[in-house]
């Protein structure tokens, strides 16, 4: 059972001891991925605490996306949430690294003349060939974005090697290596598609990052419009004082 002290002499709120009691577990590994927990009224009964003290407590670590409640189920400990350091990587890369294993479908892989915005901002003629790349990465067999990425058509990679590799690990094979890149990162809600292939309610909150990288002398090499599940995902940031 899980073990939660509280210091009733303290003045920092029951509910809040409760809520970062938890949290603790659940950093520290105790409480596992998927695992359910008590529910408000036992929970209540067994600290002592009314059920809306327990009912704000739990409610704060959902806000917080570290459980997620389901009905019929009950309350569960969240799946693991990728935390992403903002920098010049692929989310393949990434989540490999983390010890995640990633996998990916190939929704589109279409040729084609680039619109204007396009080729303007892959700084190629006018009405070149694009290619266009539409996929769903998945997190140890859990959607976890969308992504649609447009590249040149000379130094794009093939559909095969887009279901195999991620897109920059496709450009290392073929001696192509992103230096610098420029990115907005932004959030807005899904619409229905888009929350039936993530696997999310109609309308939940999605981080979007558009990005155009560039290699060593300056080249555009490729401009996407990723969207991420804001209950799986996030950006960290380090910020300097000048």
């Amino acid at each position: 059972m899980l073990r939660i002290d509280l210091d009733r002499s303290s003045p920092i709120p029951l509910y809040h001891q409760m809520a970062k009691a938890i949290e603790l577990n659940i950093e520290s590994g105790a409480l596992a991925p998927g695992e359910r927990l008590e529910n408000e009224i036992a929970l209540a009964q067994r600290l002592r605490v009314s059920r809306p003290t327990a009912r704000r407590a739990l409610q704060e670590l959902v806000d917080l996306g570290m459980l997620v409640r389901k009905r019929g189920v009950g309350t569960q400990v969240a799946p693991v949430r990728v935390r992403r350091k903002v920098g010049i990587s692929s989310l393949f890369d990434d989540l490999a690294g983390s010890g995640r294993k990633p996998t990916t479908t190939v929704l589109e892989y279409s040729v084609g003349h680039g619109s204007p915005e396009i080729t303007e901002v892959l700084e190629i003629p006018l009405d070149s060939d694009v290619v266009t790349v539409r996929r769903l990465r998945y997190a140890d067999g859990e959607p976890l974005a969308l992504m649609t990425n447009h590249l040149a058509l000379e130094i794009a990679p093939t559909y095969e090697e887009l279901n195999e590799l991620g897109l920059y690990a496709a450009l290392r094979e073929r001696g192509i290596e992103v230096h610098l890149a420029q990115q907005q990162i932004g959030a807005r809600t899904a619409t229905a598609a888009e929350a039936r292939m993530l696997d999310e309610k109609p309308k939940a909150a999605l981080l979007s990052m558009e990005r155009t990288a560039y290699d060593a002398t300056g080249r555009a090499i490729e401009h996407g419009k990723h969207l991420y599940r804001a209950s799986r995902y996030s950006f960290a940031t380090t910020v300097f004082a000048q």
